[in-house]
């Protein structure tokens, strides 16, 4: 493994971080608009990650998946969860709907961001053009670390930020416990379906593992394409 390529897996892990505390974060926040003040006044509203982390989902399994060889760049991970008394909101479905909605919605929001930063990257000189082009696709033609030792780190660091946030949005929509996409779907079924998707325990984490990967880039895949069309189009 070269030195440039730690170095890319240092900004991956770091950003992977921000992207988990943003989440949290964005579901405590909600939670106390909406009038549940518990992950308020436990400090979780802030972007803080010492607030966040969780040693297992947000240190141990991102760096496995990072120096293990066969993951590529599919990086996720979790954070502590966010906790949501459902007893303080006055309209319970909606608002646990929305709570959760927040963390994802905050996730496309940053893979948004970076990629209005990356088409202006692209647009203030060549050298942010050829850099941002590069990442998404096109051939290099020069050693843009070499010439351009501020430019280039700050495109990667970027469209970095837009592949991990996208993953980590897709990723918590999935509809298998204890993801975010769970909480929303079980408010979708009849009682005693219910019962039976809140005790599926292992094999949540089995159907994670085996089928969480491909149904992620399912999505991500386009979406990330349809992007990289843009940005080579500058």
């Amino acid at each position: 493994m070269s030195q440039q390529e730690i170095v890319i897996k240092i900004f991956q892990f770091a950003i992977l971080v921000f992207a988990l505390s943003l989440h949290e974060s964005a579901h405590a926040w909600m939670a106390s608009r909406l009038g549940d003040q518990t992950a308020r006044m436990l400090g979780r509203v802030t972007l803080n990650p010492i607030k966040h982390i969780d040693p297992i989902g947000t240190i141990l399994i991102p760096l496995v998946m990072l120096f293990l060889p066969g993951y590529g760049r599919f990086l996720i991970g979790w954070a502590r969860p966010t906790p949501v008394n459902t007893r303080n909101f006055k309209r319970v479905t909606r608002d646990d709907i929305l709570t959760t909605l927040a963390g994802p919605i905050s996730n496309l929001l940053a893979a948004l961001a970076a990629t209005i930063a990356l088409i202006v990257l692209a647009k203030s000189n060549v050298v942010g053009a050829e850099a941002v082009h590069q990442l998404a696709g096109a051939p290099a033609n020069v050693d843009l670390l070499a010439t351009s030792p501020v430019i280039f780190p700050m495109a990667v660091i970027l469209y970095l930020g837009l592949e991990v946030n996208l993953l980590l949005a897709f990723f918590n929509l999935l509809p298998i416990p204890p993801l975010d996409g769970s909480h929303i779907f079980r408010h979708m079924l009849p009682y005693n379906a219910l019962r039976v998707y809140d005790s599926l325990g292992m094999i949540s984490l089995i159907l994670i593992l085996l089928v969480g990967g491909p149904l992620v880039m399912f999505f991500v895949g386009p979406a990330l394409g349809m992007i990289n069309w843009v940005l080579l189009s500058l």
